[in-house]
């Protein structure tokens, strides 16, 4: 038996660095794939306590989940909303009853021209639906359905995610667990722009470093520049 946690915000592999440089928790493909390549086939447990993240994160680990080829129980204890909402619904799943989850559409940003803007709003559109694939394949219900449940920004008790089929049944409370509210949604991704400062403070600090490296050995060998 193994675990796999799906706590945080999810995000893609080649950001999760940068996630862990600030010490804040988060999901991502490639950690998921390598728990599940160890459990080579032993039942999983996946607990999950996420506002969401990347769309094609949270879809590699759903099909991941999805497509494994031992026993899984997919366990939310806290929140599952937007891309966790979609881990979820990859296999048989419980809600504990202090749990939440949330479905809403898909949002981006973009600049340009009224043209970038209406290929943006289809682009977003279509990533709705198929987010909406995930609801549908869990619960039979229609893409019209789906679609309405994302479109209103739709939070689920975790009653009413049972009675949705978001969620196989309720579980019973865990001992000594602890659920957090806020009075607003955020998943908890960091911004493109931190993101990027880092990236590019890091490659400039790490250049630094390695000429003065290369400086130090010039100078050791009496050679000069």
């Amino acid at each position: 038996m193994a675990d796999i946690s799906i706590k945080g915000p999810i995000v893609p592999s080649d950001e999760a660095w940068i996630y862990d440089w600030f010490g804040i928790e988060c999901a991502n493909p490639k950690a998921v794939n390598s728990a599940i390549a160890k459990a080579n086939g032993e039942k999983l447990d996946v607990y999950i306590n996420s506002g969401g993240g990347d769309i094609f994160a949270g879809s590699e680990i759903y099909e991941a989940l999805r497509s494994y080829k031992g026993d899984v129980k997919i366990h939310v204890v806290g929140l599952a909303a937007s891309a966790a909402s979609v881990i979820a619904c990859a296999r048989e799943s419980e809600i504990t009853p202090t749990a939440m989850m949330m479905v809403h559409n898909v949002s981006s940003y973009a600049e340009g021209d009224y043209h970038d803007m209406k290929h943006q709003a289809e682009v977003l559109q279509k990533a709705n639906k198929t987010i909406a694939n995930a609801y549908i394949a869990k619960t039979g219900m229609s893409e019209a359905e789906a679609l309405a449940l994302m479109d209103k920004e739709t939070w689920l008790t975790a009653q009413e995610a049972v009675e949705k089929g978001l969620c196989n049944a309720i579980s019973k409370p865990q001992q000594n667990s602890t659920v957090q509210l806020a009075a607003s949604y955020n998943s908890g991704m960091l911004p493109k722009s931190v993101i990027d400062k880092m990236r590019n403070q890091l490659t400039n600090e790490k250049q630094k470093k390695q000429a003065q490296t290369k400086l130090n050995l010039l100078k050791l060998g009496g050679k000069n520049i």
